[in-house]
């Protein structure tokens, strides 16, 4: 195989996935199993590609700037795979495979010959990861399920917002991520399972459900108490002071002071030590109930207060706070560049291009970036030429065909 121009250290180099997810619900999945090290292989379609190289903002060559980030690490192959050959080609990679990501409308595998059933006779080790809007089983498996609707069929949209506002989106798209990362981790968990018994299995991963799971205890609410939970805007009801405040120079900090301990601070450092004193803010329950008053006061104190100087002294008073960042702000700050949260790579057409860093961080076998997104296609003489050893007539022939 081709080499890494940046050493391989993830905990899972030496596995092979072969992705053939499109936008951002499987290959996000196959993004973080890249950054760890696995030998990610992204089929898509000849002459068109994931849609994904066309999202997001353009800056030059009419290229995204999102793909560089989702397909980092991955190489790409073409391959029709509505074609029979195609299909047959397929199994060829998937044989010897550790994963197999897809993400599209359940059915479409079965369609194509590509089924777990089918597939697990060739490679019964193999790990299939699926990830649709709503699983692959149940009445709405079949409807298409973009990532949007899971996250309003999951509870999320309707507590997303302000009160007064029709339920708002998260400004990323949230439903895709986490049905990627859960199905991340289904992957680990039966991966440790066939170093066990030597079976792989189907992991099934619905937007929705992914969603759900991250909802606290809404269901367990109105289960015993009958509460629906509602949109509060910048707040949680009763958790105060918790909010975003603004500063003399218009900027912007949240400062999180709810426990008690860590209220009687804040009042010492706004120099009003009494108010915790007081019976109306003295406990987490008082200072819940007069929320709206509460943050009126601190609002009133940090307006008085640069930003910056608000900064340094909810850290002199051990007030956990942070100014809302923009990706400027993210840029310029000491701790991100600490820790290398944000690295650049380079790009054969942008150059250096700068992006988040993989997380989370291992001491002993962490993951990197060794490569951006790929070219359409630009690993199929290495993928197709060394691990299936076809020849160059042979790759030159299925192109003409149109099913590479």
């Amino acid at each position: 195989m081709a080499k890494e121009d940046i050493e391989n250290t993830g905990p899972l180099k030496g596995l092979r996935l072969i992705e053939m997810g499109t936008l951002l619900a499987g290959p996000f999945c196959g993004q973080l199993m890249g950054d760890f090290g696995a030998e990610v292989i992204k089929v898509e379609p000849p002459g068109l590609g994931d849609p994904m190289r066309v999202w997001g903002r353009e800056k030059a060559h009419g290229m995204s700037l999102w793909w560089p980030v989702v397909a980092r690490n991955k190489k790409s192959v073409t391959l029709n795979l509505r074609e029979q050959e195609g299909q047959e080609l397929a199994r060829e990679l998937i044989k010897n495979a550790d994963f197999l990501l897809e993400n599209f409308r359940p059915g479409t595998m079965e369609r194509w010959n590509l089924s777990y059933e089918e597939l697990s006779k060739i490679n019964p080790k193999l790990i299939m990861i699926r990830v649709s809007g709503f699983g692959q089983t149940g009445p709405y498996s079949t409807r298409a399920g973009f990532g949007a609707v899971g996250e309003s069929m999951g509870g999320l949209r309707y507590v997303c917002g302000d009160p007064s506002t029709p339920p708002s989106r998260m400004g990323i798209s949230i439903g895709d991520t986490l049905a990627a990362t859960f199905a991340c981790i289904g992957a680990l968990t039966a991966l440790y399972h066939r170093e066990q018994t030597g079976e792989g299995q189907m992991v099934d991963s619905a937007i929705y459900e992914a969603v759900l799971n991250m909802m606290e205890s809404l269901i367990t609410d109105f289960d015993k108490a009958g509460y629906v939970r509602e949109r509060t805007g910048a707040v949680l009801p009763n958790v105060a002071p918790s909010n975003v405040y603004p500063t003399r120079d218009d900027g912007l900090i949240l400062i999180a002071a709810n426990q008690d301990t860590v209220f009687k601070r804040l009042a010492e450092a706004m120099g009003q030590p009494e108010l915790a004193e007081n019976e109306r803010y003295a406990t987490h329950g008082a200072r819940g109930a007069v929320q709206q008053e509460l943050d009126a006061i601190i609002s009133q104190w940090t307006r008085t207060i640069n930003v910056e100087k608000l900064e340094d002294l909810m850290e002199e008073y051990g007030i956990p706070s942070g100014k809302i960042y923009t990706a400027p702000d993210m840029l310029e700050d000491a701790h991100f560049k600490a820790r290398e949260a944000i690295v650049t790579t380079m790009h054969p057409k942008f150059g250096d291009l700068k992006m988040q860093n993989v997380a989370p961080k291992l001491s002993k076998t962490p993951g990197n970036i060794r490569r951006p997104g790929p070219e359409l296609g630009q690993h199929n003489a290495e993928i197709y030429g060394e691990v299936l050893a076809m020849t160059a007539e042979q790759m030159a022939e299925l192109e003409a065909k149109g099913i590479i």
